[in-house]
């Protein structure tokens, strides 16, 4: 006796939430969720967000008009918490300076430092690995004093970096790089003349 082969399925999901679309209505981004579904695929728009579709799903929904009332509510201060949080995130961006820095180790020898990628989303291991290639120098992912995580170059690249940031990663706008050149103060040695 032969089995059939399965019949495999395209599922189509929500590119705002990652969700199938019969159930955007339960994620805090309803709204974005719903205009995407209906500028991308209008027809499952119009059979999940008709006036017959919500006709159909209000009749088959046994809520009392109070539970109703409180779960529009819930969710209502659901999606004002989440725009609020990707308010408040974009503004982190936006207020977040990238910092590249120029320290001098031994005489001639430098390294460059970069602090701040992380806020954006930026992968540090796969950005040092691609300094790295691109310079043809070491770099790799340290914490710096205060604990965090930086990329240090060696090579004084600040300026290539600086470039070459604004050219692989566009969401970050130019005016968040700052550049800093740190020099190592000599010792002298005391008691002896110049």
């Amino acid at each position: 006796m032969e089995q059939a082969e399965p019949v495999k399925k395209n599922v189509l999901y929500c590119a705002v939430c990652s969700l199938p679309p019969e159930y955007c209505e339960f994620s805090a981004s309803k709204n974005k969720c719903e205009a995407w579904l209906k500028e991308t695929h209008p027809n499952v728009h119009q059979q999940l967000y008709s006036d017959n579709a919500i006709t159909e799903k209000m009749a088959m929904t046994t809520l009392s008009e109070e539970k109703e009332a409180k779960e529009a509510a819930k969710m209502e201060k659901a999606i004002t918490k989440e725009e609020a949080r990707l308010e408040r995130e974009h503004e982190k961006k936006k207020m977040s300076k990238i910092v590249i820095k120029r320290v001098v180790r031994n005489k001639r020898k430098c390294v460059t430092n970069v602090f701040g990628l992380d806020v954006f989303g930026i992968d540090l291991k796969k950005t040092a690995k691609a300094f790295a290639n691109h310079f043809a120098c070491g770099g790799s992912v340290s914490k710096n004093p205060q604990g965090l995580d930086e990329i240090v170059v060696q090579g004084d690249f600040s300026e290539e970096i600086k470039e070459l940031i604004i050219k692989l990663h566009p969401q970050i706008p130019e005016e968040n790089i700052a550049m800093v050149e740190d020099e190592k103060k000599n010792k002298k040695k005391t008691g002896q003349l110049p």
